[in-house]
């Protein structure tokens, strides 16, 4: 097999022209015992907002350093080495930012060949190593860790994660091989697979000392020292590291191909078979549990160059910058010094819509938050929702007992409206009718003060009509949030022909302050999101009302890669809401969006779909099935499916660009992966539509020129 030593990685130097490099000095300490440990200080020179990256000039400075103390090892000049980072943070990973210069398969293999080089050797010293990450360690950054002989950590480090199949990759510098062969295969399986799958979710120290990914964790506050207090015991001998959770040989045996054959099942049920990363890291898990540390890399190093060049990462990057950058700095959005100030919201309604804004106003703002309704009872009903919901956070934990009763007293209910007057912000969530909305609006106008912002929560209808009948229309913003409240991140902005500046200021303040993400939509039939959610509804339903089973158009929208099936989705949204925007889309759009009266109909029934076990829908009740009448007999194909809700969605998002619905394409993604979960690997829908024709057949060109593609 051929060793790193012998690859020529001069075609990736072109790669670092504008990196910012994260220098490695070393400093020698004497320990206690008298032996001497070189430190390495990750440290690019920047503060914690920039954190250390690792490119083509990192590494091989990184290489360079290591080489030197190998020889100074070998030299009996050290008798160990660590490496930790600059305050806060040890590394994020790769240096993903000059990706698109790749240029080519083989030298994304250098690139992974490069990093499996580098890092390899703090495994092959001389002398034992050890990984001090006292801050953020993800991809590369963990990897550092893991390639070391042993590894502390701080247990005020913000995140500790393997996060790239999140991104379209897999853990390319050792991660796929060290890990399961350090903790087992099924606390691997949770790090590599499901944590990024899961909105990409970290692990805090403690939980990835528990894991056995780290041999100690110390506070803070004497961390280094106790990280180098530790490590004098483990060269003396005086501490025995213990790992629990390292496979022997009845794990590799048994539980191993269990594991995977479970996972697999698990991803095949909740993400279909579209994602490839998840895929190619269950395989290279797979086959972790035997051979070589070598014969690991080397898979690794095929993986990650597959992937890295394939349309699924060009897409997620895109993805990746749209949320990183773009939704941090929403286009459009006033001033924020126009901001009112808000110390006190006011909610019109108690159902469990205004019962979840409330806990989240009062978690996030930490104002006076007033609900009220159309009687006590309602409102009771309500504020005990809330107050119950505090105590399960109490109760978890996320609160402390003197928090939870400063939040409980923040939180009233009243049916008096007069009690509204001093509320700076007023958000509404009854009943989804125009007339409702604008007498509670009309009623809430007369009390609160001039300059109070008003803001409906409306998922479709038009707010400049919701205010036509109040006497300060440009106070109204539409501000409307996605379910569950809690979880979902994104909120659009509605702005109407009359808002002003400063009450759309105040609206994007207070959706940073909630920790949403906020984009910028005109006044548009459906906004953004459930303007293209009512495509792709509106072309599942026709596709049955053609006579297609109900199991076949689920499977149709697979290669979407949505994370679930056009009808699991009207079914955890909502008949009724689902009934309710396709009506609104078809009175806008008759020609363009589909409806039958069958969805009120079946918006009647306490049940319309059978499911699976995974959640995937099956087939319609016999409830449904026997309320569906009219259903053809003429069952459209897959293809013919595929294709209409392809061209259907490049059609709509290229008509709202030309109206103005939002500035550029790029808001239509964000709001799409925000509000509905569209897949990164899809960059949203437009580098998707672009790349299967839908574009050039719609409309004869591409959302992006050129085309979000990967390296072919």
């Amino acid at each position: 097999m051929t060793t790193y030593d012998d690859i020529d990685f001069t075609p990736i130097q072109a790669l670092t022209d504008d990196e910012v490099i994260t220098h490695s000095p070393v400093r020698d300490i004497t320990l206690p015992s008298g032996k001497v440990l070189a430190l390495i200080t990750l440290d690019n020179g920047r503060d914690h907002t920039r954190p250390n990256t690792l490119g083509p000039a990192t590494l091989t400075e990184l290489g360079a350093t290591l080489a030197t103390l190998q020889a100074r090892a070998a030299g009996g000049e050290i008798q160990a080495v660590a490496i930790t980072g600059k305050q806060y943070i040890m590394a994020a990973g790769a240096d993903l930012s000059d990706i698109s210069k790749i240029g080519s398969r083989d030298n994304a293999k250098l690139i992974a060949q490069l990093g499996h080089k580098v890092l390899g050797t703090l495994g092959e010293l001389g002398v034992p190593s050890f990984a001090f990450v006292n801050g953020l360690a993800l991809g590369g950054g963990l990897e550092i860790a893991l390639n070391s002989t042993y590894r502390t950590v701080d247990a005020s480090a913000a995140a500790i994660a393997l996060p790239e199949v999140f991104l379209g990759i897999i853990p390319g510098w050792g991660g796929a091989y060290l890990l399961p062969n350090l903790i087992g295969i099924e606390n691997a399986l949770e790090v590599v697979i499901s944590n990024p799958l899961k909105q990409n979710r970290m692990l805090k120290p403690q939980q990835a000392f528990d894991y056995g990914i780290f041999d100690a964790i110390f506070p803070a506050a004497t961390y280094l020292e106790s990280s180098l207090a530790w490590a004098d015991r483990v060269l003396t001998g005086t501490v025995k590291v213990d790992r629990k959770n390292e496979p022997g040989k009845i794990e590799r045996a048994v539980k191993w191909p269990v594991a995977i054959k479970m996972a697999r099942g698990m991803l095949e049920s909740k993400i279909g078979t579209v994602p490839r990363s998840p895929y190619v890291a269950l395989d290279l898990l797979e086959k972790a549990k035997s051979g070589t540390k070598a014969e690991g890399f080397a898979r690794e190093d095929d993986a990650l160059a597959d992937l890295v060049t394939g349309d699924q990462f060009a897409a997620s990057m895109y993805a990746f910058d749209l949320v990183q950058r773009r939704a941090k700095r929403p286009v459009g959005a006033p001033d924020k010094a126009l901001a009112k100030k808000v110390t006190k919201v006011g909610i019109i309604g108690a159902g469990l819509m205004a019962s979840q804004f409330a806990l989240l106003f009062v978690r996030k703002l930490q104002v006076p938050v007033l609900i009220t309704d159309l009687d006590q009872a309602r409102v009771d009903k309500g504020v005990a929702y809330i107050h119950d919901e505090i105590g399960k956070l109490e109760a978890k934990g996320r609160l402390d007992g003197d928090a939870a009763n400063r939040l409980r007293a923040l939180v009233t209910g009243t049916t008096d409206k007069s009690l509204f007057a001093d509320c700076d912000f007023v958000i509404e969530a009854v009943f989804e009718e125009v007339g409702v909305k604008q007498a509670v609006f009309g009623e809430i106008e007369k009390i609160v003060a001039e300059d109070a912002v008003l803001a409906t929560n409306t998922s479709s209808l038009s707010v400049e009509e919701i205010g036509a009948k109040l006497a300060h229309p440009e106070r109204l913003v539409g501000f409307h949030f996605f379910n569950p409240v809690a979880v979902m991140p994104l909120i659009e902005i509605v702005k109407t022909p009359q808002t002003t500046d400063a009450a759309l200021s105040t609206a994007f303040v207070v959706a940073r302050g909630l920790g949403k993400n906020a984009v910028l939509t005109a006044d548009a039939p459906g906004f953004v999101v459930n303007r293209l959610l009512a495509k792709v509804m509106g072309e599942a339903a026709r596709a049955v009302y053609e006579g297609t089973p109900v199991a076949d158009v689920e499977k149709a929208f697979g290669p979407l890669g949505l994370p679930m099936g056009p009808f699991q989705l009207i079914d955890l949204v909502g008949w009724k809401v689902a009934a309710h925007v396709q009506d609104t889309m078809v009175r806008a759009f008759p020609d363009r969006f589909y409806a039958n009266e069958n969805f009120h109909v079946l918006a009647e029934l306490p049940e319309v779909v059978e499911k699976d076990k995974g959640g995937r829908v099956t087939g319609f009740t016999k409830a449904a099935q026997k309320a569906l009448a009219g259903v053809g007999s003429s069952p459209a194909s897959a293809e013919t499916i595929l294709r209409r809700v392809q061209d259907g969605l490049a059609h709509e998002i290229k008509l709202m660009l030309d109206e103005g619905v939002v500035p550029e394409v790029e808001d239509i993604d964000l709001c799409l992966i925000l509000g509905a979960g569209w897949p990164f690997i899809d960059g949203g829908a437009s580098p998707y539509l672009d790349r299967e024709g839908a574009s050039e057949r719609t409309f004869g060109a591409t959302f992006h020129t050129p085309p979000i593609r990967g390296i072919h």
